[in-house]
């Protein structure tokens, strides 16, 4: 049989046990005995007791055909047993017989508006508002059940601008309504944000005398606190005479929509001393609050109070910890609170598992995740949207894109998330086929792609370097989708293009942007930001900050943001200039300096930031210690920083990552301690990378160990086999140690196979353009004086006082390739104005040799200014003669 769900407000017919010859559906369309003909003289009752026979054993589809008979006979039905019949379709949710009752309405004796109300009832509580306004448009005479009912049906449907309507047409038909339809009716005007109505109706109801009336009341107090008229709700508030529980979380919730918590918990404590106890609701409203807020840890007192005063946490009580953490970055506390939740005993509903399932993802538990997955199964609830939708997204996430898929593809019911979350984890992974396949198929689905959808889309596409089809996207979503584009369109260009490293193309993206009237928000500057992280976009960063305080975008992420940017930019005094001004600050912020600040070679200004970072409260992260160690090594305090590296974990019970590892072997090597260096290298209990590799290099090319040099490229090599420059340096360290007559490394070095490696280029910004010079170009028509310039100091330079252990260099040398690009751009910058070019930025696309880096060192000194130089190993700032690097780099 059927499992056909009856509402419990409705009485059950009783339960008739079918005989075998009886059909064991409700709606069978084959009659289970022989249908009594009315055609012959029957007892007019005979009929309707027949009818009311059938309804009440709830065979509906017998009825049909009965009243078909009974048409045929000219004979009629009560209306009471037409209402019966139509009670029995909303009692079974079938509104296919109830549109078949319809078309046989004219059977019923006399139509009068209780009929017309059951049917219009009936189509509103089986699912189409459509069919029962137009019986309602169509109704020659309404009475109050009838307003009551068309009201009810388009508030249960959430419909609250119509009900609004319909109230005005309800009083323009002279029908009043009464204590139970102006709640209803009031709700849809807080609802719907309409004021207007509600001091209209708050008018009417004192004409009334019904504000006596504890629910009419309670409903204009909510329509001025929903709507955040809360002077007029606390002085309505204050003129009650009845104010029980309902009235006083209405004000309290008013208030914490507002973000006015202090008011709110004035309230809660005042509820007390006017002898209303509060219940689970108002606490979880005031709990909710501090938890949207941020103030988690008032949130939690508050949970702890409310059981001591033994009121029992619910599931709504839960769900709001567990989530408010979760949203807050507190994501171990969160899942521990849904431990506790389970041991004690409240089962969890949708918002607590996707709550849940969301901290795993931000913690990055996929083990965890998969055990509230199985949960959430054990439960029935793991087919919940909510529910999907957080699966999908935590799968998508961890790269699991088959599981999520498989979350998506169980889910009967799907909205705009499900789709964006699935197609944006396809991207996201580099799946665009599958993206754009599933993307097709949601064009065919009754859920239309919206203009998220075709974001994910285009960044998908951007971010695997298929920049062709995510441009087509962008000009299609308008053109054919009829999606109008937003600044998430425009960001997601502009993000792609600076993870392919297509700096130029991300900043253009930004200016068409302006162009075209759209005003950047905070994602923008996020995105866009990175790509002015370099010595030749300073102006640039200038630019977007004045943008940034312009439009009012100085959130917190954009002034860490910016305070990195303005010092891989060359201008650490900006970023210390913005820190200092800054009310908030977190972690980031904090490293976002003490990082800038370590780049510079500024040690310790760095050391001197992280003591007082600590002395404020804040706890040192993983990216804090990698800033310390470095900076140690800068101070050539090695000690110290062989302790902080044990710190790691001993006191923060952090396991050290790879750049902490690199951090060591830097801080070993600036101080020549080379042989702790390789001991630590082989005592590391992660395999060492091209970064660890790379850092003994550097460490060995400086203190001349050229056994440890062959040791690092050798295994930079098995690393890299195909990169030409690590390939250079190898036959450079091979010739210098003089093995070349050795047969077995004449074989290693036959097998380099050299190629022609890049050539040096250097951008460098004078005046509002940026030039690039490459190395030994001549084409220019003013090279004979860049040339001149460079012979001239280098005569200049002394060339005796600079050991830079043994020479060896990614470039080649200027006696075979020419003149290095850096110094063509030096000699651009100070011919002709030297004393106004107290600033030179030039970033340079390899490491930068050694004979460059004496060069730069003199002309800080000679022309008094201040040269930024990034190379591909380190930051170079120039100064008096010295550079931040110290030498080492």
């Amino acid at each position: 049989m059927e499992n056909l769900m009856i509402p419990s407000s409705v009485s059950r017919p009783p339960v008739i046990i079918p005989s075998k010859q009886e059909s064991l559906s409700p709606f069978s369309e084959k009659p289970t005995k022989s249908t009594v003909n009315y055609s012959k003289n029957l007892n007019p009752k005979t009929p309707d007791t027949h009818l009311n026979y059938l309804c009440r054993n709830g065979r509906l589809s017998e009825s049909i055909r009965a009243l078909d008979s009974i048409a045929q006979s000219g004979s009629k039905v009560r209306a009471n047993t037409f209402i019966s019949l139509l009670q029995s379709c909303i009692d079974y949710g079938s509104i296919d017989l109830g549109r078949q009752l319809h078309a046989r309405i004219d059977l019923v004796e006399v139509k009068d508006p209780f009929v017309e109300t059951k049917l219009l009832s009936m189509y509103a509580k089986c699912g189409s508002l459509l069919d029962a306004r137009e019986v309602f448009d169509k109704m020659q005479e309404r009475n109050l059940y009838t307003w009551s009912a068309m009201i009810g049906a388009c508030s249960r449907g959430q419909k609250w601008r119509e009900v609004v309507e319909l109230f005005f047409l309800m009083m323009n038909d002279c029908m009043v309504p009464d204590d139970f339809l102006f709640p209803k009716i009031l709700e849809a005007c807080a609802n719907c944000g309409d004021v207007k109505a509600g001091k209209l109706i708050h008018s009417l109801v004192i004409r009334l005398g019904m504000v006596c009336c504890t629910r009419v009341s309670n409903s204009i107090l909510a329509v001025y606190a929903k709507c955040g008229r809360l002077a007029l709700a606390s002085r309505f508030f204050e003129g009650m005479d009845d104010r029980d529980t309902v009235a006083w979380n209405t004000m309290i919730s008013g208030y914490c929509q507002k973000g006015d918590s202090k008011e709110a918990h004035r309230l809660f404590n005042a509820m007390w001393e006017k002898g209303t106890k509060p219940g689970v609701v108002s606490w979880n409203i005031l709990i909710g609050t501090y938890n949207q807020l941020g103030q988690c840890g008032v949130a939690m007192g508050l949970m702890k109070e409310m059981e001591n005063f033994g009121i029992t946490p619910d599931v709504f009580t839960w769900t709001s910890m567990i989530s408010g953490l979760a949203q807050n970055g507190r994501t171990d506390q969160s899942l521990n609170f849904f431990k506790e939740m389970i041991l004690a005993g409240v089962r969890p509903n949708g918002i607590t598992i996707a709550s849940a399932i969301s901290a795993c993802t931000s913690l990055g538990g996929l083990n965890i995740g998969l055990e509230i997955h199985s949960l959430a199964v054990k439960m029935g609830i793991f087919n919940e949207v909510v529910v999907g939708n957080s699966l999908t997204g935590m799968y998508s996430r961890y790269g699991e894109i088959e599981a999520a898929r498989k979350v998506f593809d169980r889910l009967k019911e799907k909205d705009e998330f499900t789709w964006n979350s699935m197609i944006g984890g396809y991207s996201q992974a580099g799946y665009c086929g599958k993206a754009y396949e599933l993307f097709m198929k949601m064009l065919d689905s009754d859920v239309k792609p919206n203009v998220i959808t075709w974001n994910a889309m285009i960044f998908g596409y951007i971010k695997n370097g298929d920049e062709d089809q995510a441009m087509d996207l962008f000009q299609r979503m308008e053109k054919e989708g009829k999606i109008k584009r937003n600044a998430g369109s425009w960001n997601s260009l502009i993000a792609g293009y600076v993870q392919l490293g297509e700096k130029d193309k991300a900043l253009g993206i930004l200016r068409q942007m302006q162009s075209y009237s759209f005003r950047p928000n905070s994602v923008t500057i996020l995105s866009v930001l990175p790509a002015c992280a370099n010595l030749v976009a300073a102006k640039k960063v200038k630019e977007i900050h004045c943008c940034v305080l312009r439009r009012k975008l100085d959130t917190l992420p954009v002034t860490n943001s910016l305070i990195d940017t303005y010092a891989k930019s060359g201008s650490i005094h900006y970023s210390r200039t913005i820190f200092d001004r800054m009310l908030t600050q977190d972690i980031i912020t904090w490293n976002s300096l003490i990082g800038g600040c370590v780049l510079h070679g500024c040690s310790d200004t760095a050391l001197g930031l992280v003591s007082q970072m600590r002395d404020l409260g804040f706890k040192p992260n993983r990216s804090t210690f990698s800033s310390i160690i470095l900076a140690y090594g800068f101070a050539g305090m090695v000690d110290e920083g062989k302790q902080v590296f044990s710190a790691i974990t001993e006191n923060y019970g952090i396991i050290p990552a790879i750049e902490h590892y690199s951090a060591m072997i830097d801080l070993y090597g600036r101080s020549c301690r080379l042989g702790e260096a390789i001991k630590f290298i082989e005592d590391m209990p992660i395999e060492p990378d091209f970064s660890i590799w790379t850092s003994l290099l550097t460490a060995s090319r400086i203190h001349g160990n050229m056994g440890l040099a062959v040791l690092a490229g050798e295994h930079l090599l098995d690393l890299e086999p195909g990169n030409i420059l690590i390939k250079r340096l190898m036959l450079q360290i091979y010739a210098l140690r003089g093995i070349l007559g050795d047969t077995s490394e004449v074989r290693k070095v036959e097998k380099l196979n050299i190629l022609k490696g890049p050539i040096g280029e250097s951008l460098i910004e004078v005046g509002n353009t940026v030039q690039t010079f490459v190395t030994g170009d001549q084409s220019r028509p003013y090279s004979d004086v860049l040339y001149s310039w460079v012979k001239t100091t280098a005569e200049k330079v002394k060339t005796n006082d600079y050991d830079d252990g043994f020479s060896i260099e990614e470039e080649e040398k200027e006696e075979i390739g020419g003149v290095h690009s850096e110094k063509l751009a030096l000699a651009f910058a100070l011919i002709g104005s030297p004393s106004q070019c107290k600033s030179i930025r030039i970033v340079k696309n390899m490491r930068m040799c050694g004979d460059c880096h004496k060069t730069a060192k003199y002309v800080s000194m000679a022309y008094g200014c201040e040269i930024y130089l990034n190379d591909t190993k380190s930051f170079h700032h120039f100064k008096n003669g010295h550079c931040s690097c110290g030498d080492y780099w």
